[in-house]
């Protein structure tokens, strides 16, 4: 399944480099984030499911980067930046070697199968 977005021919010329540069600034960070870590874990304060996930690899005595930004009711803009970038609706956003694997949840899930140690080796 794919997520419905929408192609060039839909954006008006005039508007696509406000789109291109409505707070990358953020979505640069992550993607520097990725390209020199293995693990890459996308929070927020206050959120316990960020602190999940990072007990999760702590556990297991996987290395990782915390990237925090803001809290609930601090840089929402920002984040929403960064839902819009992966499609992936809430925190955290837990990257494996490039590649979004879900949140906290799922995190969890390729853990007790194994398919995270394949991943990240």
């Amino acid at each position: 399944m794919t997520r419905n977005i929408l192609d060039e021919g839909h954006i008006h010329p005039a508007i696509r480099q406000s789109i291109d540069e409505k707070n990358s600034e953020i979505i640069h960070e992550v993607l520097a984030a990725i390209a020199m870590n293995s693990v890459v874990v996308v929070g927020m304060a206050q959120n316990p499911f960020p602190r999940k996930a990072r007990q999760a690899l702590d556990a297991i005595g996987a290395p990782y980067k915390y990237l925090e930004y803001g809290s609930y009711l601090s840089q929402w803009r920002r984040r929403n930046a960064l839902k819009m970038w992966t499609g992936w609706p809430t925190f955290p956003m837990v990257f494996v070697k490039g590649m979004l694997v879900g949140g906290a949840g799922e995190l969890q899930r390729l853990i007790d199968s194994g398919e995270f140690a394949r991943m990240s080796a």
